[in-house]
């Protein structure tokens, strides 16, 4: 269940400009300000399952963004590159190292 919280967190930050505003407020208020559907319900005047149904509407969007423009995907493997970098920097003999961060920096800057 968090790696889901987590994932779609992720997700609404990349993508919450595509959402509609009744999305993004859903989406802010259960994944963000951690409310219940109840809670929601109950500050919008609506049924628990009408807050459920877009909630999930809105998980599919933001997966279909995803599957089609790869942004949350890239944002990991850059830091994935990043984190080996940093780790290469920290050895004791850099000059070993200097191809490795060559190739890997070459790789960030191929990367769309």
């Amino acid at each position: 269940m968090l790696e889901k919280t987590t994932r779609m967190n992720f997700l609404f930050d990349f993508y919450q400009s595509l959402l509609t505003p009744k999305q993004k407020k859903y989406m802010s208020l259960y994944y963000i300000d951690d409310l219940s559907l109840g809670e929601i319900a109950e500050q919008y005047s609506v049924s628990r399952q009408a807050v459920y149904d877009n909630i999930k509407r809105t998980e599919a969007v933001l997966e279909q963004y995803e599957e089609k423009l790869q942004l949350f995907a890239k944002f990991r493997e850059r830091k994935k590159l990043i984190r080996h970098i940093k780790d290469l920097l920290q050895r004791e003999n850099l000059a070993e190292s200097k191809k490795e961060i060559e190739r890997l920096v070459e790789q960030l800057e191929n990367m769309e």
